[in-house]
């Protein structure tokens, strides 16, 4: 687990030199194509925070923030991931003052529409997902959901999974209660149960590796915060004290190398 920090003049003095340039081309070339993450989740943390330093309003800086999302992506696709989930809205996210989850609502609204007409989601063949509790959500909300899970539903070359009105807890209650009704109903044997079918039953099942290889969370904060906690068990952490605002191309590049460094036993 490694918190890396970086001082924001350093930042700003490698863009004016044009060093940044140079760093970036020669990080990327330090990845390792063949070992690179299959799966990548991210917890976009930092969103209100930057907007606060910034002297702006908290979903200005969602709005900044969502904009990065799309970024992100396009990084991601040109490295060859095979898999991306974002944290952008967990269940706890409800109890925000209303104003600012009317406009996290208004802003989701927006880029679904956006996925909807995407030449990177189609031109790519990205198939998009929204895991969580989708029935917490305005029901013009939960239209768009499935109307953009119905139009990228036959690509399988790349996943976007957005985790939306979700928590790690919920996941797993909500999985159990689908293999609890199973049982009730005589499809299953309490003896059947064991990891393989459980894992069935979350909302990664349509992954080709539900479990990331990679997990990155802005902000400085080093906690998973409820995502992916059954997915995450042998997960690699990169924590970094960037707002996700901020956050480049660069900082995705550092993230693979440490994560291509590390030795994985998963426990042997």
């Amino acid at each position: 687990m490694m918190k890396l920090r970086i001082d924001p003049l350093l930042r700003a003095l490698l863009s004016v030199l044009g060093v940044y340039r140079l760093y970036k081309s020669w990080l990327k070339r330090q990845i390792n194509l063949e070992e690179k993450p299959k799966h990548i989740g991210v917890i976009l943390d930092g969103n209100r925070r930057w907007a606060s330093s910034q002297s702006r309003l908290p979903w200005e800086g969602h709005r900044v923030g969502a904009e990065k999302a799309k970024e992100f992506l396009e990084w991601c696709l040109d490295l060859g991931i095979e898999s991306i989930t974002l944290y952008c809205f967990s269940t706890e996210n409800f109890n925000r003052p209303k104003e600012e989850v009317e406009e996290l609502m208004e802003l989701l609204e927006e880029k679904l529409k956006e996925l909807l007409n995407s030449d990177v989601i189609h031109e790519k063949r990205v198939k998009v997902r929204v895991i969580g509790r989708i029935d917490l959500l305005p029901e013009r909300l939960r239209q768009l959901v499935y109307q953009v899970e119905e139009e990228t539903k036959g690509y399988e070359d790349f996943y976007l999974n957005l985790a939306v009105a979700y928590g790690g807890r919920a996941e797993i209650v909500d999985a159990a209660k689908k293999i609890a009704e199973r049982v009730e109903e005589g499809e299953l044997e309490p003896g059947e149960i064991d990891e393989g079918l459980f894992e069935k039953h979350l909302y990664t099942s349509h992954l080709p590796q539900p479990d990331p290889d990679l997990i990155i969370r802005t902000s400085g904060e080093a906690r998973l915060s409820g995502f992916l906690l059954w997915q995450s068990a042998y997960s690699e952490l990169f924590f970094l004290d960037v707002y996700w605002p901020e956050f480049r191309d660069i900082d995705l590049y550092r993230a693979i190398r440490s994560y291509q460094r590390r030795q994985r036993r998963f426990g042997r």
